[in-house]
């Protein structure tokens, strides 16, 4: 699905962030949380694409991870979402993702692959997960909502060397239609922000979702 050196290539930017001919867009700094976002400009689409640096003081890599890939524990949390599910297509394993758009705006949709791989490097274990628009046919375009083709997103965690972790995102799609810029920027420069703090207060509550996921009793 992905290469290995794909993965190599995410768990290097916590040693050497490559962010030379990257605009530093926004840095934000809170209790327990801090990030500072990149972006650089894609002359083909005429969009941006985003790099993310952040730390959680008190949240360990392996709950991050876990978080990061419930996606029916982030159907709870995340307000966007839509829909949200698994799929299945002969080889093929994915994701369809739905997210809400403000008002007198369409929903966009993904169909992607995606992939998580632990692996240890240069003397750390390091969460790695890829992703990647994929078609699957069994997923037909709907009716009032946009599908979302290029799409495409890297993201790996270690630990910060304490009881928290580090993170690492490299973001790109292209969402369609006439988005006017001013609410791409906004979403970019609030929108991330917000999502990282909604990220943090999930993982903080993650331990109590799962021991009630675990004994609730099905009749």
């Amino acid at each position: 699905m992905f290469q290995a050196i794909e993965f190599e290539q995410a768990c290097q930017e916590f040693e050497e962030p490559r962010v030379e001919g990257w605009e530093l867009f926004v840095e934000t700094t809170n209790t327990n949380l801090k990030s500072t976002i990149y972006r650089q400009y894609n002359k083909e689409s005429g969009l941006y694409q985003y790099k993310i640096y952040g730390e959680l003081a008190d949240v360990t890599p392996d709950v991050c991870a876990q978080v990061y890939m419930d996606h029916e524990y982030r159907k709870q949390w995340d307000s966007y979402v839509k829909d949200l599910f698994e799929i299945h297509e002969g080889d093929k394993h994915g994701i369809y993702w739905q997210i809400n758009f403000p008002f007198m705006m369409s929903n966009r949709d993904y169909t992607y692959l995606r992939e998580l791989r632990e692996i240890d490097h240069n003397g750390k274990h390091v969460w790695v997960v890829l992703a990647r628009s994929e078609v699957f046919n069994c997923i037909p375009e709907k009716s009032g909502v946009i599908r979302v083709d290029d799409y495409q997103q890297k993201a790996a965690i270690v630990s910060n060397g304490s009881h928290g972790c580090k993170a690492y995102m490299h973001y790109y799609d292209n969402p369609k239609g006439m988005i006017p810029t001013w609410i791409i920027n906004w979403g970019a420069k609030t929108g991330v922000p917000q999502f990282l703090k909604q990220m943090h207060t999930s993982c903080k509550g993650y331990p109590e979702y799962c021991a009630k996921k675990k004994n609730v009793v099905v009749l």
